[in-house]
């Protein structure tokens, strides 16, 4: 299924969302990587934009300042697995309702998003440029002494995607559903591999 969704996400949006589906967005999200996360949660300081509702894009964008405003120039998705240990927390703390970055999150990350009614969402490697053509505008940047890559950028978008759900509010996780279904088959094949070794020696004996 594909849809579009405002920000800021309400439950009755995301839960009729499941694994798989194409999101859009419109409206703010908010860029926040490893720093972010540790200072928030390790350092105890208070956030400094009220996420509750908001997506969040494990993203280090490249921008450029032209006549006192800011532009995102490039902004590609960091490997969200990065901050795994860290995500439970921070949904629950932030009130966030969707991460967005590169790759799957863990088990820890879908129980917080089956528990707080929150998804991860892949935006596809490779298409930072056409990331930043989606981003009508920059409202602001915070915490940009952590440097431009690790700041909050707070930015308008328009259209933003396409984004693959890897994990729903029921706590369905794509990646580890698809992991798994891979090692089945990889069982399966040892086993025949196994028979098929035990036939041929039978047959030279």
């Amino acid at each position: 299924m594909n849809l579009t969704l405002n920000t800021p996400l309400k439950d009755e949006d995301l839960e009729k969302v499941n694994v798989g589906d194409i999101v859009y967005l419109n409206g703010v999200i908010v860029t926040a990587r490893d720093a972010a996360h540790e200072r928030f949660l390790k350092h105890g300081r208070e956030l400094p934009i009220n996420l509750k509702g908001l997506p969040i894009f494990h993203a280090g964008p490249i921008v450029k300042e032209a006549e006192g405003k800011w532009h995102i120039v490039s902004i590609g998705p960091t490997t969200s697995m990065r901050m795994e240990s860290l995500e439970y927390d921070f949904i629950e703390g932030s009130g966030v309702k969707m991460i967005i970055g590169k790759g799957g999150m863990g088990r820890r990350t879908a129980e917080a998003c089956k528990r707080f009614k929150a998804v991860h969402a892949v935006f596809p490697g490779g298409c930072a440029v056409v990331a930043a053509e989606r981003v009508k505008r920059v409202l602001g940047v915070e915490w940009l002494d952590l440097g431009v890559p690790e700041a909050l950028w707070i930015m308008d978008v328009e259209n933003f995607g396409p984004l693959i759900i890897s994990i729903d509010t029921k706590g369905n996780n794509l990646f580890e559903e698809r992991l798994n279904a891979i090692n089945g088959k990889k069982v399966e094949l040892l086993k025949n591999l196994d028979k098929l070794l035990i036939q041929g020696q039978q047959n030279n004996i």
